[in-house]
């Protein structure tokens, strides 16, 4: 990650909340408004000074872009307040299942929002995660997914560790959650950072029955003590990327990149243009799509996330834009097919 800073967003309570009167002012023509699109990668939630529920999201897809269908990612969103601690996320399984719900009943129009989601199970609990998995599955109707496992760590103390350990992902317990996911045809989603995709490439290898999906093209972290170290980290991340990219049962999403670096003197006055994050994500995201190829290479809003930076149809013109040389089988499977596969969406 980058030590960007979030521009014109507001802090309420000490957390970054999007400044949509700053991230409006950037206003674009839509690029190619009929192409199909599935949001494969955003949140739903109710924070202190930021509502971002079903009505705020489907105001951004109303900005003008094709989103057909989407696939939540979990976010900690409404989880129980009470009972075992292992199975509290399935609050956020039936919060889902109702914005779903929602949708399909046409509220929002003919979008299938919510289609599908990944919610989030411990794996460290092993083989005694397969009942916590199987009570997801029964309550969300089939549109629970998989999870999204977060074991980014990294040695420096200035880069924030979310696992207890270095390697944690290939930890045997870990390992055995990850079968009992493999086994019930689940998808895994995982957060790293560059500096463990060898870790991803060992997952793979030794599950090739697990379909997982790398998130935030590999996350190359760009500031703490890797900020002026960017032609190494750069070669670094890509020859993790090419080991991850041989095994087949892995896809990519690729976005969530950092668009503008701290001190780069910059005009913040105003947010990003298109323009400006193809020329600062493209040299990422191709070699992405070079080494994955278009069938396993995922575009994702990251939003509200994303927000903080730059408007949901802007991101949406700048991934066309870095589209913009592919044939039209391509687009279809970078905006489209990939999600539907990596997440067997309609199944």
């Amino acid at each position: 990650m980058s030590e960007e800073p979030a521009a014109k967003a507001k802090k309420v309570m000490g957390v970054s909340v999007p400044d949509l009167a700053w991230v409006e002012q950037v206003q674009e023509e839509i690029i190619e408004p009929d192409l199909p699109i599935v949001d494969a990668h955003h949140h739903l939630w109710l924070h202190p000074g930021e509502t971002y529920l079903m009505p705020e999201f489907v105001a951004d897809l109303d900005s003008g872009h094709n989103i057909v269908s989407s696939v939540f990612a979990e976010c900690r969103s409404m989880y129980k307040k009470e009972g075992p601690a292992e199975w509290r996320s399935l609050g956020e399984t039936e919060f889902v299942t109702g914005c779903a719900a929602m949708a399909e009943s046409g509220v929002f129009g003919e979008r299938k929002l919510c289609e599908g989601f990944i919610s989030r199970v411990d794996l460290s609990l092993g083989d005694a995660s397969r009942e916590i998995f199987e009570k997801h599955i029964e309550v969300s109707g089939g549109r629970f997914k998989g999870i999204r496992y977060t074991t980014a760590w990294d040695a420096h103390d200035r880069i924030q560790s979310h696992a207890p350990a270095e390697h944690y992902l290939l930890d045997g317990g870990v390992m055995a959650g990850a079968r009992v996911m493999a086994d019930l045809g689940l998808t895994l989603d995982s957060w790293v950072y560059h500096t463990q995709l060898g870790d991803i490439a060992q997952l793979a290898a030794e599950l090739p029955a697990l379909t997982i999906v790398l998130n935030h093209t590999g996350v190359p972290i760009l500031g703490g003590p890797y900020r002026d170290k960017h032609d190494e980290v750069f070669n670094d991340w890509l020859a993790g990327i090419k080991q991850v990219a041989a095994h087949d049962n892995v896809f990519i999403k690729l976005g969530a990149l950092p668009i503008r670096k701290s001190g780069d003197g910059v005009d913040r006055s105003l947010p990003p243009t298109s323009d400006e994050t193809v020329t600062a994500w493209k040299p990422w995201i191709s070699e992405c799509i070079d080494a994955f190829g278009p069938a396993r290479c995922i575009f994702e809003s990251n939003f509200p996330v994303q927000k903080l930076f730059a408007s949901y149809h802007v991101t949406w013109n700048a991934f066309k834009k870095l589209a913009a040389s592919a044939s039209e089988d391509e687009k279809r499977h970078l905006f489209h097919d990939a999600a539907v596969a990596a997440y067997r969406l309609g199944a």
